[in-house]
């Protein structure tokens, strides 16, 4: 009897792994011995070469998810005395705000609700109309709705008002270009589980050099200390407390990956194309998406649920898993919605499967089409 394969990721992460990724975790390694302190050198210079930073800005990777990541990046950047201003417009920007009040850093927020990216011309009216904002935090691709934030109109807004650039790239780092020789962020942050198509295990700060430089009081905590971290980094080649070791040798086989795809040209141009097979089949099924195409990413998008009575997200969710394939809730905060991920190990034969999959759950809970309610579909004009 043939054994049932494990279903896929769509997901934004942990996604859809190759065989090969999982294979080089099957080797132990030395966490203070030099092939892993190699190893994680050649890590770090490969994330700086994807975004053009080698000369101007540092990698350091630090245990744990990617809210460690910017956490650290946040408490180690932004001085005591600093103000942030917050553009959000959904749950991830929203995390940033709340962190910052954990750090007892002032801030600001333009929240434009779930449906919005920010505007630039309001993001330079609020920093011409304030001085005291030091430094602006942006969510690249905030996968609550997975709207595609204009990150390079905003930096240049940024760049022109002489303040200082923060970026979650949590989601976008790997597929949707990142120039450092065009755009000046001070920090951008990511994660090995996204669009490069690693393991969990770590995430990942690109700063610039010259800004982490002046930071070695800033941070609240030891462990999140990522000036600390890049001191020791830099003077012994190792990291300050035990590495997660297979997850970096995971990532470092899906580094390989990466390249031998084309870099982040090739990986967006597969997602790009998951994402228009999945849009076209959902659609072809009456299902509408939260966003128009203009504002849609290639990592995550966001369908009405259906308005049909007989709709129930958990029903739906486990006949999809039976099928072989693991959607995510919605994650919005004045609409019934779900999503599907463009990302991971994901082809155009993996999403006609899932679309496959949605028909037949539809189906089994006697739902026509995907139709939504009507008063889902009121929303802001823009």
């Amino acid at each position: 009897m043939q054994e049932p394969r494990e279903p896929y990721l769509l997901t934004p992460g942990p996604l859809t792994t190759s065989l090969a990724t999982k294979i080089a975790m099957l080797r132990d390694w030395g966490s203070w011995d030099s092939d892993f302190n190699d190893l994680t050198g050649d890590v770090c210079r490969r994330l700086l070469a994807v975004a053009h930073a080698g000369t101007t800005h540092v990698c350091v990777p630090l245990q744990g998810s990617g809210t460690y990541a910017v956490e650290a990046a946040l408490a180690t950047l932004l001085p005591w005395d600093s103000k942030t201003l917050v553009l959000t417009n959904g749950a991830y920007g929203q995390r940033v705000a709340r962190t910052l009040k954990y750090l007892g850093r002032d801030f600001t927020a333009l929240d434009t609700g779930d449906y919005l990216p920010p505007s630039p011309t309001q993001v330079d009216e609020m920093l011409a109309a304030d001085p005291a904002i030091s430094h602006v935090a942006l969510v690249h691709c905030e996968t609550s709705s997975g709207i595609l934030n204009p990150l390079e109109a905003i930096a240049k807004i940024v760049r022109l008002q002489d303040r200082r650039l923060f970026v979650d790239a949590m989601s976008s780092f790997g597929a949707l270009p990142v120039d450092a020789r065009e755009l000046p962020f001070d920090g951008l942050v990511s994660s090995a589980n996204k669009c490069f198509e690693g393991v969990p295990g770590f995430g990942f700060a690109l700063l610039r050099r010259e800004a982490l430089e002046g930071c070695a009081d800033n941070a609240h905590s030891l462990s999140l200390d990522l000036y600390d971290q890049w001191d020791y980094m830099n003077r012994t080649g190792q990291w300050r407390f035990t590495p997660p070791t297979h997850a970096v040798a995971a990532f470092a086989s899906a580094l390989d990956q990466h390249a031998a795809e084309g870099g982040a040209p090739g990986r967006l141009a597969r997602y790009a194309h998951n994402k228009t097979v999945l849009v076209e089949g959902m659609r072809a099924m009456g299902f509408l998406t939260l966003l128009d195409d203009r504002w849609m990413s290639p990592i995550i998008v966001t369908f009405h649920a259906p308005g049909h009575p007989n709709y129930d997200f958990k029903t739906f969710y486990q006949s999809i898993k039976r099928q072989g394939f693991i959607i995510y809730p919605g994650k919005l905060t004045r609409v019934d919605s779900f999503r599907i991920g463009c990302i991971g190990q994901l082809y155009e034969e993996q999403m006609r499967g899932a679309l496959s999959a949605v028909r037949a759950a539809l189906d089994e809970m006697a739902i026509p089409d995907g139709a939504p309610r009507l008063e889902d579909l009121t929303k802001p004009i823009f």
